[in-house]
């Protein structure tokens, strides 16, 4: 649980599914979340806290199915935990500012960094940027 917000205001202004998801380390499920296939010029931010996390220049098509990013917006933006549930090692993602599951980072992912974040869109808002 997120520890600068409580319960209760978390279930008030958060869907059911994006509680699952940054509460809980729930997962959508693949080629579902309304950020996949998004495009435009902008900003993804914690829809927990609102802390920019991601650069829409740093988002990749990677076939997974989840919005996949090679980078944070800003070094320390999103912490990497160890992650060894459901029979797997993976290393988690969460936002630095607040704690909320995003959805994990893996060493595949093109360059310049060779990472993979591979996000949850019901982690994310998106603010477009203006023309």
């Amino acid at each position: 649980m997120t520890s600068k917000y409580t319960e209760a205001d978390l279930r008030n202004r958060l869907t059911p599914q994006q509680y699952s998801v940054t509460q809980e380390a729930g997962t959508e499920r693949a080629f579902t979340g309304e950020l996949l296939n998004n495009k435009s010029k902008g900003v993804y931010r914690c829809v927990v806290c609102n802390e920019e996390l991601f650069e829409s220049g740093t988002k990749f098509d990677s076939g997974s199915g989840w919005p996949s990013f090679t980078a944070p917006m800003q070094d320390g933006a999103v912490d990497a935990n160890s992650d060894e549930s459901h029979g797997m090692v993976r290393t988690e993602s969460k936002c630095s500012n607040c704690g909320a599951h995003l959805g994990h980072v893996f060493p595949d992912g093109p360059g310049p960094t060779g990472q993979r974040y591979c996000i949850n869109s019901a982690a994310l808002t998106f603010d477009e940027e203006a023309s």
